[in-house]
């Protein structure tokens, strides 16, 4: 599945993307209220510091797919960006992994201080779902999203799946563990995206389950290659530190199947997502977020 063309096709649905994205983070991210300053630059310095904005476009995307209007999924979009970027901030600490780089820049808690690290992640937190709640126009779509978005965030996803990363290290793995991990810390805030997108759109009950097994699917595929990434990329490349997961002897998919086991496996559940898209009304962006997800490099 490889290869340059894979790239090439995410290139330029993120040229046709991004804008849409960024948009939605300058109209629904950016907080504009009197609290403290300090506090509003370190949410601002970590949000500014950008990525590849997936999920997102995986919102985008899946209301794409579905038939919606991509305008309406703009808040939704902006509030998956600020849950992930919380996560950064909060992962980043001392307390969790300890990194000092993060997008190739200062973590936001050498950047500020480790005080204001926390309440900017908290505030993140919060905010994303005040997004939805004011912005979403159709009530039942707002409330959907916002539950959905609380599922995939908190104890039954990514914190959930945080905790037992933690309470990982150092073990011996094993295979249901390991998946545990992924599909809760990584996992679940990409389905999350994928399914709020969906029901922006206007997604039916069908479609819905469909476009949560493709997010299963491409969330594990892209913790297992985020796995491999860290054994094999460099901090440039990253724009983090790599060798991270073998330093704390964290269970990682390498460990359990090798690199060529593993590449194989996030190359299965790809193609595993993609059948789940089949007559569905445009799914190309979808088709080419997954395709990317097994290929990318960093």
């Amino acid at each position: 599945m490889a290869d340059q063309s894979s790239k090439d096709n995410f290139e330029r649905l993120l040229n046709r993307m991004k804008p849409t994205v960024e948009q939605a983070l300058k109209r629904y991210a950016w907080p504009r209220s009197d609290a403290p300053k300090r506090l509003v630059e370190a949410m601002n310095y970590s949000l500014k510091a950008g990525g590849k904005r997936l999920r997102p476009m995986l919102v985008l995307a899946a209301c794409e797919a579905v038939g919606g209007e991509l305008e309406q999924a703009q808040p939704v979009a902006a509030a998956f960006e600020m849950i992930h970027t919380y996560s950064l901030i909060h992962d980043d600490l001392p307390a969790m992994d300890d990194d000092d780089l993060r997008r190739g820049q200062p973590t936001c808690h050498k950047a500020f201080d480790e005080g204001t690290a926390i309440l900017a992640g908290d505030a993140m937190c919060t905010y994303a779902f005040q997004a939805i709640l004011e912005n979403v126009a159709d009530p039942a779509k707002a409330v959907a999203a916002g539950r959905e978005l609380a599922l995939a965030a908190g104890l039954e996803g990514m914190v959930g799946g945080q905790m037992a990363d933690l309470e990982g290290e150092g073990k011996e793995p094993s295979t249901e563990e390991l998946r545990y991990i992924h599909e809760h810390k990584t996992g679940a805030l990409i389905t999350g995206a994928v399914v709020c997108g969906g029901i922006i759109g206007g997604a039916s009950d069908d479609e819905l389950s469909r476009l949560r097994s493709y997010g299963r699917s491409i969330g594990l595929a892209f913790q297992v290659i985020d796995d491999i990434l860290d054994e094999t990329a460099t901090a440039e490349q990253l724009g983090k530190s790599p060798g991270k997961d073998s330093a704390t002897r964290k269970m990682t998919y390498p460990v359990l199947y090798g690199l060529d086991g593993a590449k194989k496996y996030a190359e299965e559940l790809v193609s595993k997502a993609c059948g789940e898209l089949e007559g569905m009304r445009d799914a190309a962006a979808l088709r080419t977020i997954a395709d990317y997800f097994v290929d990318r490099t960093h």
